[in-house]
């Protein structure tokens, strides 16, 4: 059986800022409501949320024998979040400025398992860094680190919503379990529905990604009757404003340091970058997933925009 205050211990130590623990169940209410979403439509071209729906609610269809969820978070706020100078043309979203955070969280999620494992050598489990289908967010409530705001992103009450997850399911029962987190801190607040420039929040539906930015900079080729507000990787837009990420601290662990300054790189910069300049800024960040083909494309689209 593990111990539960040696895996929080453990998460803290490689570098985690909250650990929560859940047993591994299936999560039938949050299905209903994401298949009533695909059903309507919101995802829109994103078609591979379609896919293993029955594993992504059920962490034990993805590892045979799973009996606990570890959810782990990091922050990763930095000078970015808190939103660019008005006018500024060719905005980042903040975690993009940082090493691409799947390599580091799968990382320190392989330390924190080898530690597990140290002292019960029998233990099974795998990792997951956002790339499998499993509703990393949900899970997150359930071991108790917050609740899904109205961005349809977890909202933890440290650390806002300027953090990243990863999640290790594992073989053995914990000798105790998180309590799910119960209820919204949300209120009356709508400044994330507000803010969006494009209408993408949708108040208790979650979000209409055919409007949303960062799916358009990122997911699929921008709509171009979409206007990308001066976003060509991502998009803070709804966070930024949230009054709980207004008063979250700036991140901690230094694996989230940025290692670009997107406030220095206005759009002649990013034109006049070759792909071997480009790997030497960015190769080590979300942006490679893009790459700089598609950044001065969404560039060039704002352009267009405006000449219009």
């Amino acid at each position: 059986m593990l111990d539960y205050s040696y895996i929080k211990k453990l998460a803290n130590d490689v570098g985690f800022d909250l650990c929560g623990i859940a047993p591994c169940r299936h999560l039938d209410a949050a299905e209903s409501r994401f298949r009533e979403w695909i059903a309507l439509g919101y995802h829109s071209s994103l078609e591979y949320l379609e896919r293993n729906t029955e594993k992504r609610f059920d962490p034990r269809k993805l590892v045979e024998g799973a009996r606990t969820a570890v959810v782990c978070a990091v922050g990763y706020k930095n000078r970015m979040s808190d939103g660019y100078p008005a006018g500024h043309a060719t905005k980042i979203a903040s975690y993009a400025c940082a090493e691409d955070y799947h390599t580091v969280i799968r990382n320190m999620l392989r330390r924190l398992f080898e530690g597990l494992r140290g002292i019960s050598p029998q233990l099974r489990g795998r990792g997951f860094v956002d790339t499998a289908p499993l509703a990393e967010k949900l899970l997150a409530v359930e071991a108790g680190l917050g609740w899904i705001g109205r961005q349809s992103l977890l909202i933890t009450p440290e650390l806002g919503s300027f953090v990243v997850l990863g999640e290790l399911i594992l073989t053995e029962e914990s000798d105790r379990y998180d309590s799910p987190f119960e209820g919204s801190r949300c209120g009356t607040c709508r400044a994330c529905v507000e803010a969006c420039p494009t209408g993408a929040v949708m108040p208790g539906l979650g979000i209409d990604t055919s409007r949303c930015i960062s799916c358009h900079t990122i997911e699929q080729r921008p709509d171009r009757t979409i206007d990308l507000d001066g976003w060509i990787f991502g998009c803070d837009a709804c966070q930024s404003c949230c009054p709980w990420n207004r008063r979250a601290p700036q991140h901690r662990n230094r694996a989230f340091d940025p290692v670009f300054d997107p406030l220095r790189m206005d759009a002649a910069e990013w034109f006049a970058l070759d792909e071997d300049r480009f790997a030497e800024c960015c190769g080590r960040t979300p942006l490679t997933r893009s790459g700089l083909e598609r950044i001065r494309s969404n560039i060039a689209s704002r352009k267009e925009d405006q000449s219009r």
